[in-house]
């Protein structure tokens, strides 16, 4: 996002929208750039010796987190390199921590998560003590409808990035398929974050990110 006028409109929005969500109950920040939403999550908002689970998400592979989180000094359930990826997302479960990326958010301080096999919402919806979600300023919607549209239209992507043998994969286009391999399966909605104080944060970055 190099153009000054998008960094001015995206900072606007970034700032109210976190606001919001503040205001939702979320540990909201707003930051400039990808760097300084790194340093924020691991200098103030993910302490050391904790044990952490993860959602696939682009954001966090622009960040480059898993490096850190390699390092030792976390107990991380890997999605990435694991014998049985379906009992490190249950493991995941229980986590101190679950870091993950955001399909849609609104101006009103709501997220929106399409998932396939759910273990990513399930993660954000309960079990894990604290919920971080790093997300860019062009994942911003005015309104929770368009949050959800956002969300599935850009399941083809995804598809296409997780491997799926799904037509949507090939053209681009829902069909809205019944198959296996379809993506669009789990939808979640917070709508609050009241319900157990400190345990969602937001980091907003004045960045495009992810899809």
């Amino acid at each position: 996002m190099d153009n000054k006028y998008r960094k001015w409109f995206g900072e606007q929005r970034g700032r109210r929208a976190a606001e919001a969500f503040q205001q939702k109950g979320w540990q909201s920040y707003y930051v400039e750039t990808l760097g300084e939403a790194k340093k924020l999550l691991f200098d103030t908002c993910l302490p050391k010796g904790v044990s952490v689970g993860l959602g696939g998400s682009e954001t966090l592979s622009a960040m480059d987190v898993l490096p850190i989180l390699r390092n030792g000094e976390y107990k991380l359930y890997d999605r990435y390199n694991c014998a049985d990826h379906f009992e490190v997302c249950r493991d995941s479960l229980m986590a101190d921590y679950f870091l993950s990326g955001a399909n849609a958010l609104t101006m009103a301080g709501e997220m929106v998560n399409m998932d396939c096999s759910g273990s990513r919402v399930a993660a954000m919806a309960y079990g894990p003590r604290h919920v971080i979600v790093a997300a860019g300023v062009n994942k911003i919607t005015d309104t929770l409808e368009e949050a959800i549209a956002r969300a599935k239209s850009i399941a083809p992507m995804n598809c296409k990035r997780n491997g799926h043998k799904t037509p949507c994969a090939e053209t681009g286009v829902c069909t809205d398929c019944n198959i296996p391999d379809r993506m669009c399966n789990q939808l979640l909605i917070t709508f609050n974050a009241q319900k157990f104080a400190g345990k969602y944060t937001l980091i907003l970055i004045n960045e495009d990110m992810g899809f």
